[in-house]
């Protein structure tokens, strides 16, 4: 492995675990690192081979560098995506996004697709504003309000932010999701919440031809059911909806057995 391939893997800290002929690559979401799968991996590393890695904005900045110009759009982070996989030599793998790994997957696997035998998109949304035809959950006052936080006073909006995404029952959701923001610090979050709150992705959405399945809380405050629909409706290739009975952004924290369960089904074991 040459040195450029093997600042790939270091770059992300990438972590392959497990055996099996079939390879799950778990990805995080804004304010998260791969810690977030924890309570996931030892169930699933019996029988699958499982890769978790950080993506840019996850680790602290005497760490690793975030360019915010070169991840102003989820295409750089794709690109990561894509050149981590060829680096491992990893074709047609399960790829679990988390909210906006989501999407980054579905517009790797349409640049390309033989990387990618099914998505798996937990509370993934392809535009978070509202439209005159699209619910997306946020108005633009909203998402102003929400960058301004942001700039003004990070360590609040963290805290505030948490209590408002996570399940708002789970303690230890709310503190893991604050931990995670914190560690990401102002600078990035504001950056990339930019990116987030004014991407549109639906055009992208329609070109997608990998089997997914959608997965859903009883309650996003990020993410409404309609955008899961919405989805459900666009994506080209065979979709299903799940929805866990469970509160909050990530079903892998608040819920994680039924989480499993689910991810299981839809691998067909």
């Amino acid at each position: 492995m040459g040195s450029t391939k093997r600042w790939i893997w270091e770059a992300m800290n990438a972590r392959s675990e497990g055996s099996g002929t079939e390879t799950l690559v778990l990805a995080h979401g804004y304010g998260m690192d791969q810690s977030v799968w924890d309570k996931v991996v030892p169930l699933l590393v019996e029988n699958y081979r499982v890769v978790t890695f950080d993506w840019a904005c996850a680790v602290k900045k005497n760490e690793k560098l975030y360019d915010p110009v070169k991840y102003s759009s989820y295409e750089a982070f794709a690109d990561d995506l894509i050149s981590l996989l060829q680096e491992m030599d990893l074709k047609a793998v399960t790829f679990v996004g988390s909210s906006m790994s989501g999407i980054i997957g579905c517009i790797a696997s349409v640049k390309t697709p033989q990387l990618f035998k099914t998505l798996i998109l937990v509370g993934s949304s392809p535009r978070f504003l509202n439209s005159d035809d699209y619910e997306g959950g946020f108005n633009r006052s909203e998402v102003e309000q929400l960058l301004s936080n942001i700039e003004n006073n990070y360590e609040n909006f963290a805290s505030a932010f948490a209590s408002l995404i996570a399940d708002p029952s789970n303690e230890e959701s709310v503190k893991k999701y604050e931990e995670g923001l914190k560690n990401m610090g102002g600078e990035v979050g504001l950056s990339l919440a930019k990116t987030i709150f004014y991407s549109d992705w639906r055009e992208m959405v329609e070109k997608v031809e990998t089997p997914c399945t959608i997965i859903q809380t009883k309650k996003d405050a990020a993410v409404p059911h309609s955008v899961a629909l919405y989805m459900q409706n666009k994506i080209k290739g065979k979709v299903t909806l799940q929805i866990i009975d469970t509160l909050g952004h990530f079903p892998q924290l608040s819920a994680h057995l039924q989480f499993v369960q689910v991810l299981k089904a839809a691998l067909g074991s």
